[in-house]
């Protein structure tokens, strides 16, 4: 599941700080029911012997296929990456196997996306009143992309305090000026240290020449390393003009401003910009592509529409410093149960000793093996359960004499971690035509889901966990009640039925699950979906989301639901009403 780029970044900084953690212990009143983490859970082998995957729908397949699919070999399965590419061409492999029909490029399973890699420019400096100032040393660019404006010539101007909207001057007030920010804690985003919503302060100051926050100081170093990285976008010859983005030190901001940052007024002027940080583009190395297949439906006429069924092929690669598994993984499952969503835990003596009780316990029984050094974001949850449910499901389908009525189109997208890139990039550039997709089914992190897990957090806040016969569905009713209400009646039927769960789909979410996975870009044009998960967990965009923490069993039940909603959902005479709203297929996801 996509996070934001500073939510990434926090979770490669817990592992560097695991095994000296330091922070507050933050449980919320609800979390007293859940089970206690179980730690023999690390004595688990980490290897399989794979089996030949079968046409019904089995955890000994789903099983197979992780230890493949989330395996340290696939390095993470970054974007753009060698190991993104080992990881798709299995699953291309998989499906010619399979027998399922190229509905990608030019005849192919294969659909490429457009994406080039930015960096900055290292000749390149900013200059302002007579001095310069080093990136990465008195600031830290960020790259706003090819529509990214210039601040040669640009005013300074004080715009406030982000996190006190009272503060802020108004936005015509920063048109064309580079525009400096105090910040507040209140405006910070989850997880990262004197980090910001970039899109939602860009979109406050749309028509600043650039934007500077001044919070450089509060940012560690590895997180300085970690924005050096070049970074992959999409061409697709609409580049939007933003302003550009900085942090800056205090000492920078006050030095901009010509007046000491913590008590300016907003409105104060500065002095001009003569110079400003540039970015260079270059061609990717490795290719970015969705994987795209297809089972024909069994009507001559119907099977011109398609149910989409899909999942996300990528996650976040590796981290170069390694940490201990063991470590990570018992600090973040008792301080950190969201895992990436949580900012990094800091433990009292107490909660230390507690630790370091619990660590010399496992390290005994498992003779040191579970201190072994990890640094491979495996994403066996996310979104290997949601990859390898969609080729049980195709395998589930390709074996059947009779095929439902509509073609079943599978579709492994590229890049959902980095921003919905593969999905953005298909429905604006499907391979059939766009209207003939009747609805989407989506598959991310479908894999874990216990009592001991941390599965969601409602509106209000209150944490909450798993079960064994819940299952998170966001979106169903969005676009068509008719597909909320097939998922409800499908499930009354099943064998072991799930209870649904609508928690994170409320209106005004904070976590905003509904704009933060591969689904959204169908609806965006007007398509209904449904988003399956079985929520959060401890080790979400954590090294230790490998594949012997995943309950197979459950994943199973869930594609077999999956299947059989695709099943009814194919066979209806008529495609599924949309009687809601469609949104702005270009305009901003609000969930």
């Amino acid at each position: 599941m996509k996070t934001q780029t500073v939510k990434i970044i926090a979770g490669l900084f817990a592992l560097l700080t695991a095994d000296i953690a330091t922070a507050q212990q933050s449980r919320n009143p609800s979390e007293g029911t859940a089970a206690a983490p179980s730690f023999d859970v690390l004595l688990r082998g980490r290897t399989h012997t794979p089996t030949p995957t079968t046409g019904a729908i089995t955890a000994a397949d789903l099983k197979t296929r992780l230890y493949i699919f989330a395996d340290d070999s696939m390095q993470g399965r970054l974007l753009a990456t060698a190991g993104n590419v080992k990881g798709v061409e299995y699953i291309a492999s998989e499906v010619k196997r399979l027998g399922l029909q190229p509905m990608g490029d030019n005849g192919t399973y294969f659909q490429s996306l457009n994406m080039v890699e930015r960096k900055l420019d290292s000749t390149s400096h900013l200059s302002a009143g007579g001095k310069d100032y080093a990136a990465w040393t008195d600031f830290l660019p960020r790259d706003q992309g090819a529509g990214m404006r210039k601040m040669d010539g640009a005013q300074v101007v004080f715009g406030g305090t982000w996190g006190d909207s009272t503060s802020l001057i108004d936005p015509s007030a920063a048109a064309g000026k580079l525009v400096v920010l105090r910040f507040s804690p209140a405006g910070g985003s989850q997880g990262a240290p004197g980090g910001v919503d970039r899109a939602r302060v860009s979109r406050y100051f749309a028509n600043a020449a650039g934007i500077a926050i001044a919070s450089f100081d509060l940012f560690p170093r590895q997180f300085i390393q970690l924005y050096q990285r070049p970074n992959q976008l999409i061409r697709d010859g609409n580049d939007p003009e933003r302003p550009s983005f900085l942090y800056i030190s205090k000492q920078m901001a006050s030095a901009l401003l010509n007046a000491d940052i913590d008590s300016v007024k907003a409105g104060a002027t500065g002095v001009s910009v003569t110079s400003s940080p540039v970015f260079v583009e270059s061609n990717i190395q490795y290719p970015a592509r969705n994987v795209v297949a297809m089972i024909p439906g069994s009507d001559p006429v119907l099977r011109n529409q398609f149910v989409a069924i899909g999942a996300h092929n990528d996650h976040i690669g590796w981290n170069t410093r390694p940490v201990a598994h063991d470590s990570l993984y018992i600090v973040n499952h008792l301080f950190r149960t969201g895992g990436a969503e949580d900012r990094p835990p800091q433990l009292t003596p107490t909660q230390q000793t507690q630790v370091n009780s619990l660590l010399a316990d496992i390290r005994r029984r498992s003779n040191g093996a579970s201190a072994r050094p990890d640094s491979i974001y495996n994403g066996a949850d996310d979104d290997g359960s949601g990859s390898v449910s969609a080729l049980e499901i195709a395998e589930y389908f390709a074996s059947q004499k009779t095929k439902p009525k509509r073609s079943l189109l599978f579709v492994w997208h590229v890049g959902e971690e980095e921003g919905l890139y593969g999905s953005e990039w298909f429905t604006d550039h499907p391979t059939v035509p766009r209207d003939s997709i009747v609805a989407q089914l989506n598959m991310d992190m479908v894999g874990r889901g216990s009592a001991a897990d941390n599965t969601g957090i409602t509106a209000a806040g209150q944490r909450y966990n798993g079960n064994p016969n819940y299952l998170q569905l966001v979106g169903s009713r969005r676009l068509s009640t008719e597909l909320g209400d097939l998922a409800e009646a499908v499930n009354k039927a099943e064998k072991n039925p799930f209870t649904f769960d609508y928690a994170m789909d409320a209106n005004g979410h904070p976590n905003n699950i509904y704009c933060r996975s591969d689904h959204y870009e169908y609806a965006r044009y007007g398509i209904p979906i449904i988003f399956f998960t079985t929520g959060g967990h401890a080790d979400y965009h954590q090294v230790t989301d490998e594949p012997q923490y995943i309950d197979y069993d459950r994943m199973a039940r869930v594609d077999q639901f999956v299947a059989d909603l695709a099943t009814r959902v194919a066979n209806l005479p008529h495609r599924p009403v949309v009687d809601k709203a469609k949104p702005d297929p270009h305009g901003q996801c609000v969930q």
